[in-house]
């Protein structure tokens, strides 16, 4: 047995005024078991969601929060078959990720390749995850095709920036930051414009014209619908954030004269619902674009377990530039 730093909350409220480090006892390796040592967890909008009681997942308190994390097998139980000690891997869902180290079920675990960073490693299960859904399961697209999001400058954003460039596939990008624009232009993006009324006539200057048949919804309200004017008919629309906290209002003439799709996609349902095979299926792509930096999502700083609170203030700031990681080893 040995004790270890987790960042726990008791109970819901402001992030930085409830979480606290405490030492908690690990307990022996059970038979299909591992022992992780933890090397990097992000700070996610969820995950600060979740210790507000905002997220329709509420774990048991006291909770461990993080939802992404990577870390190295340290132990292994007798029936465990997919795993070596010392793999790098990604921790699966419902584990807080935001400790030095956990005993866990080996099921769902992944390992990832030596090859990519641990900050990388661990940022790979959700933004890019979503990104590489929505561009797959949705509309059938291929080299050349045109598809539009807003809140571009996000995570997920920025993923599907950098996996449809790999792909060929274009991309109209929604900001509301005019200092954004070269900075995507530079990451890959096709049109980078910022968001509002004039759309309509700005997009097809950009674009020739093109058909867009996918729209990618992170904000809800008035850019939602901006989204939706922009695509085709029989175009599909992909609500997955609401930033504005604004609902998805839908014309009846998008629905009657265009006959648009209106659908959602939860990166959390998906895992639940998706066969081994699937997942192993996403990340044999999701790997590699890591290992080359094709894929690669901006760090602004790490903080230690310790200094939790510090960094949850960090992350709660806007005008970040990259993302708020816990560095355990």
């Amino acid at each position: 047995m040995k004790n270890v730093s987790a960042i726990v909350y008791h109970e819901h409220g402001d992030p930085a005024s409830v979480v606290r480090v405490e030492q908690q006892e690990l307990p022996e390796v059970k038979a299909d078991e591992v022992r992780i040592r933890m090397l990097a967890a992000p700070i996610n909008p969820a995950d600060l969601n979740t210790i507000e009681g905002k997220y329709p997942i509420r774990p048991a308190l006291p909770a461990v929060p993080g939802v992404e994390g990577s870390g190295v097998v340290e132990a292994v139980g007798e029936e465990v078959t997919h795993l070596n000690i010392g793999d790098q891997v990604l921790l699966p869902h419902g584990v807080g990720t935001w400790r030095e180290a956990c005993v866990c079920g080996a099921h769902g675990m992944i390992a990832v390749p030596e090859t990519i960073p641990p900050e990388q490693a661990a940022m790979l299960k959700i933004n890019p995850a979503t990104a590489w859904r929505i561009l797959h399961d949705f509309v059938e697209l291929k080299a050349g095709d045109w598809v539009i999001q807003n809140a571009a400058n996000s995570g997920v954003g920025r993923a599907v920036i950098q996996i449809a460039k790999h792909l060929g596939i274009k991309t109209v990008n929604l900001v509301r930051r005019e200092e954004l624009v070269s900075e995507l232009e530079a990451e890959g993006a096709d049109v980078v414009l910022i968001d509002g009324e004039d759309l309509r006539k700005r997009i097809p200057e950009r674009t020739g014209g093109a058909k867009i048949s996918l729209g990618m919804n992170a904000v809800g309200g008035e850019s939602a619908l901006h989204v939706a004017n922009a695509l085709a008919s029989h175009g599909t629309h992909v609500t997955f954030g609401a930033m504005s906290l604004q609902p998805v209002r839908v014309p009846n003439g998008l629905l009657i004269f265009k006959d648009l799709r209106f659908r959602g996609f939860w990166i959390t349902n998906w895992y639940e619902r998706a066969s081994a095979s699937a997942k192993l299926e996403m990340f044999k792509h999701l790997f590699p674009l890591a290992e080359k930096g094709v894929l690669k999502t901006k760090v602004e700083k790490t903080y230690s377990i310790k200094e939790a609170r510090e960094a949850i203030l960090r992350a709660q700031q806007g005008g970040r530039d990259g993302k708020i990681v816990f560095r355990v080893h």
